[in-house]
């Protein structure tokens, strides 16, 4: 039977030296005093003596030894661990990368194996290894940390526990050696271990621990059904209803989140379920922006009954404080109805709520003013019907009015009326519903052409004759409305849709957003305006204080008082349509594409200048890679060639023949070198620049060649060259393909191992010649073949005592300027060959 999935334990520490090993070891200890099979699987004691006394009693596997660069290394030897079975296993440093070559990359994916054959495992880790931390730890520290754990990973653990230790402690410990050894501990006390860093390393130690903590209470009140709200954290709600006095509360509530210290901050905005709340989209756009801008985070409920959804939201992020705006409602609508805020405060229990006051309190509500259900054809032939259908009824009747008993005429009456709110909606409904009742009681009712009732029955049955009349009335033109707004807002929907699927499938985000806005509303013009200098008084008519940032349509709109529609997005940005004056329903959503728009207009400004920073980036790059490798580069041979001059012009020593000839031959291959990397930097930044100067003219490669080989100086008798007479000349430089060649040699024969040329070959293909430089060095992967042309680029190498890495990526720039190519290849038997191909003179004149 398998076994479950062992169960995961991490101590956590804010830096190194906290004692993060030290109780792992301990809680090792414990256990196998009560009987657990506990063993090491591996510790690294750094050199401590306590930390590798505490190990002393407890059964260690051993490690596995791996080779690599010739250096051998150990590591945690998996298999050995789980064939061992053990109930515990002790695992130090998670975010440890393991030795190329290991089955795994890092240590953490190690665990997960063992921790899948149902070992229990208990392990360690600092705050700065884990992954979503590791930019925040680098700049308080200004020390990279390139071993790096997914968050998750320690998320996931059964169990995390924070090992902590003040800062000053902490530098106790290492000022006592207990730490590093003594030769580091001032250097790590000036540099990572000063009292800051480890003040803040402390902090985010602890506030990701109370994080994981406060998902787990979460969990917990979640899997109980808890709804009451538990004060372990401070959370503020604000409640917004998309008013103008929204910056207001989001403010305040900013306010009473900082005075506690790790509070959170939610906006929440409760859209009703019949979604015909009347929010303005673009100032909920902005208040939105502003809580994020504010650190907190803004969310959107549906509900029927907003205090309720308020309550509920509130609950269910374990909230403390909840902030509302007063009432806009006026004094006569409190005596029918408390409003939210009453109503929230009478059932928020355990949340506090605060009624915040405000310059739009008592106001009035938000409303929009509702559009007409139905068309005005229908609105007229419902009167027509009404002030016409109702008389030529009553004419019809009269002559049988002896044989008519009264409910028969409520009826056809009745039938009338509902027929009237079909065609016309509520108010001529009513309107043939009081007309109805009038003919009925003067025509229909004894005594007859009288408005007199002498039966009450016959009263009861007018009465409700009209109430039955009224409520139909309402209900056929309630349902009108609710019809047109669906399908008003199915087709908002369908707009806006198909504008984000335009933007998704690759267009410019700010003109598609304009032309389908002119499309979507028949306008002639729709421009984006965005302010110059500063606002003034009468500067809505002023075309000199507009500029056009973006229009799609006819002749743009050059201020905002020329539209026939604007809306204002911020205080520099207006949104202005021309050709039709839009009702309110549409300037809703007019209001919506406007605040969409000065979104894509940041965006197109922050690419635009991602853009324009993308080049001086590079070349910052290049700037700061060139400063670091020439510093060594320039500094040896200027170094080799005065110390041989200055040999030579002392007189303490008398040198042999011997020693004076090598004294100069080192002298003049150091100042051979230094010219040669000079020249290539010279070249590079022409390049860079494209100032390079070319002379393209026939070249013969017999002579050439040799004349390149003579320019490696002392390496010339690593190289050998079989280049026929009869090739014929190339297009090129003659210079620069002599510079191209010294590189490419230069850099194969540091590469070929001793004993072994460098061959160099030339051959004709059509009008191209390729001239091969063949080595039997180690070659390289074929995925790296682009990659040893990049500059300041060696491969395999980590230092800049090679060379600047500039050779491979000068020839080639060289050879594209000169109309070649240059490209690797792999030398048959191991090698590398570097492939020059150049246009005959002949070929590229024809």
């Amino acid at each position: 039977m398998d076994r479950a999935r062992g169960r995961l334990r991490v101590y956590l520490g804010a830096a190194p030296g906290v004692g993060k090993t030290f109780a792992m070891l301990d809680e090792g200890h414990r256990r196998l005093a009560r009987g657990t099979d506990v063993v090491v699987g591996l510790v690294e004691a750094h050199g401590r003596p306590r930390t590798a006394e505490l190990a002393d009693g407890m059964e260690i596997v051993p490690r596995r030894t791996m080779v690599y660069r010739g250096t051998a290394f150990t590591e945690l030897d998996v298999d050995a661990v789980i064939a061992r079975e053990p109930r515990v296993a002790l695992i130090d440093e998670l975010a440890h990368t393991n030795v190329p070559g290991s089955r795994n990359a890092k240590r953490w994916q190690d665990v997960e194996e063992i921790l899948d054959a149902g070992i229990d495992v208990i392990s360690t880790v600092n705050i700065q290894h884990l992954e979503s931390l590791n930019d925040v730890v680098q700049q308080i520290t200004e020390v990279p940390q390139r071993e790096t754990v997914p968050d998750e990973v320690v998320r996931r653990a059964d169990a995390v526990q924070l090992v902590d230790m003040p800062p000053d402690g902490l530098r106790r410990r290492m000022a006592h050696g207990n730490i590093y050894a003594p030769e580091k501990v001032d250097a790590a006390l000036s540099n990572y271990f000063r009292v800051g860093n480890l003040t803040a390393l402390r902090e985010l130690a602890l506030l990701w621990v109370a994080g994981r903590v406060d998902d787990q209470l979460d969990q917990y009140r979640a899997e109980h059904g808890i709804e009451g709200t538990w004060e372990a954290r401070e959370r503020v709600v604000v409640a917004l209803t998309g008013g103008p006095e929204g910056d207001t509360l989001i403010r305040r509530a900013a306010r009473i989140a900082a005075r506690s210290k790790g509070a959170d901050l939610l906006a929440v905005h409760v859209t009703l379920s019949d979604g015909l709340g009347g929010a303005d989209p673009a100032r909920l756009a902005r208040q939105r922006a502003l809580v994020e801008n504010l650190g907190g985070t803004y969310h959107q409920v549906v509900g029927e009954n907003v205090p309720r959804a308020l309550l509920d939201f509130a609950g269910g992020v374990n909230a403390t404080q909840l902030v509302l705006g007063a009432s806009r409602r006026g004094r006569f609508a409190h005596l029918f109805s408390r409003g939210v805020g009453l109503t929230a405060t009478a059932l928020s229990g355990a949340i506090d709520v605060h009624m915040i006051p405000h310059a739009e309190a008592g106001k009035g509500t938000l409303r929009i003013r509702p559009r007409a259900a139905l068309t005005r054809t229908r609105r007229r032939a419902g009167w027509a019907m009404a002030l016409l259908g109702i008389p030529v009824l009553t004419a019809a009747l009269v002559p049988f009015r002896a044989d008519l008993t009264l409910p028969s005429g409520i009826l056809l009456f009745l039938l009338m009326v509902v027929g009237v709110a079909l065609a016309g909606g509520m108010w001529p409904a009513v309107t043939a519903a009081v007309a109805g009742f009038l003919l009925l009681n003067y025509y229909f009712t004894p005594p007859f052409d009288r408005f007199t009732v002498s039966d009450p029955h016959n009263l009861l049955a007018l009465s409700v004759y009209v109430l039955v009349a009224v409520m139909v009335s309402a209900v056929v033109d309630l349902a009108a409305r609710r019809t047109r707004e669906a399908a008003r807002a199915g087709a908002d929907a369908e707009v806006l849709s198909t504008l984000a699927g335009h933007v998704l499938r690759g267009e410019s985000a700010l003109p598609s957003l304009l032309a389908r806005l002119r499309e979507t509303f028949a306008l002639t013009s729709v421009t984006l305006l965005e302010r110059v200098g500063e606002p003034a008084p009468d500067d809505q008519s002023d075309p000199e204080a507009w500029r056009i940032v973006a229009t799609s349509g006819g002749p743009p709109c050059g201020c905002p008082g020329a539209a026939d529609t604007d809306v204002v997005i911020d205080g520099s940005l207006v949104l202005a349509a021309c050709g039709r004056l839009l009702e309110a329903s549409d300037r809703r959503v007019l209001e919506a594409f406007a605040a969409e728009a000065a979104v894509a207009l940041r965006q197109e400004r922050l690419r635009r200048e991602a853009d324009l920073a993308g080049p001086l980036a590079e070349t910052d790059r290049m700037r700061t890679a060139l400063l670091a490798a020439v510093s060594h580069d320039l500094r040896t041979p200027l170094a080799s060639a005065r110390l041989a001059v200055e040999s030579l012009r002392g007189t303490e020593i008398e040198w042999s023949a011997e020693d004076r000839e090598e004294l100069l031959a080192t002298a003049d291959e150091s100042l051979l070198k230094l010219d040669r990397l000079v020249a290539n930097l010279l070249d590079m930044s022409r390049l860079q620049a494209g100032v390079l100067g070319l002379t393209l003219q026939p070249v013969a490669l017999e002579e050439v060649i040799p004349r390149s080989i003579d320019d490696l100086g002392p390496l010339r008798d690593r190289v050998e060259g079989e280049v026929s007479v009869d090739l014929p000349e190339v297009l090129a430089d003659s210079a620069l393909l002599e510079r191209i060649l010294v590189n490419v040699m230069s850099n194969a024969v540091r590469y070929s191992p001793a004993g072994k040329k460098v061959l160099i070959t030339a051959s004709r293909h059509g009008d191209h010649v390729e001239i091969r430089v063949v080595d039997r060095g180690p070659g390289i992967p074929a995925e790296a073949h682009d990659r040893v042309f990049m500059p300041f680029q060696r491969l395999g190498d980590r230092d800049n005592h090679t060379g600047v890495g500039l050779g491979l990526a000068l020839s080639r720039g060289l050879a594209e300027a000169m109309g070649g190519t240059l490209t690797p290849d792999e030398t048959p038997g191991g090698g590398l060959t570097m492939v020059l191909t150049l246009p005959t003179s002949s070929g590229a004149r024809a």
